[in-house]
């Protein structure tokens, strides 16, 4: 079995990090981590039914850009979320995304225009 790399927390950059929750389900995975602490892959997921392969893929990006620590645990992996090491790195980037992601979820907030819709109105 191949080892998990994780990179120093030096090493995590500020583009990895805006990449990586730019995905609905990474974001959604690091929500119920900030959320819930430790967690093992399919709780992490919630209620996305994802092949083994893609939720695989999603947390390999996950460890690549430093927001997640994976250690084994018998037979299952557990997730951590680095929290920690990113706020020491880029104070309060993890709490502002996660609360504008919040926002935007939320049924009362406003419903968004697309530049198109927004263009097309006199």
């Amino acid at each position: 079995m191949r080892p998990l790399r994780h990179p120093a927390a030096d090493d995590i950059t500020l583009q990895g990090v805006l990449y990586a929750l730019a995905d609905p389900v990474r974001l959604g995975i690091v929500r119920r981590l900030y959320e819930q602490g430790t967690l093992n892959c399919g709780q992490s997921c919630g209620d996305d039914a994802l092949p083994r392969a893609t939720l695989s893929r999603h947390f390999d990006q996950l460890r690549e850009a430093g927001l997640v620590r994976t250690e084994r645990d018998g037979v299952q992996y557990l997730n951590v979320l680095r929290a920690d090491e990113v706020e020491a790195r880029f104070p309060g980037l993890l709490a502002s995304v996660l609360q504008a992601a919040e926002r935007e979820a939320s049924p009362s907030a406003p419903a968004r225009k697309t530049a198109r819709k927004a263009a097309a109105r006199p």
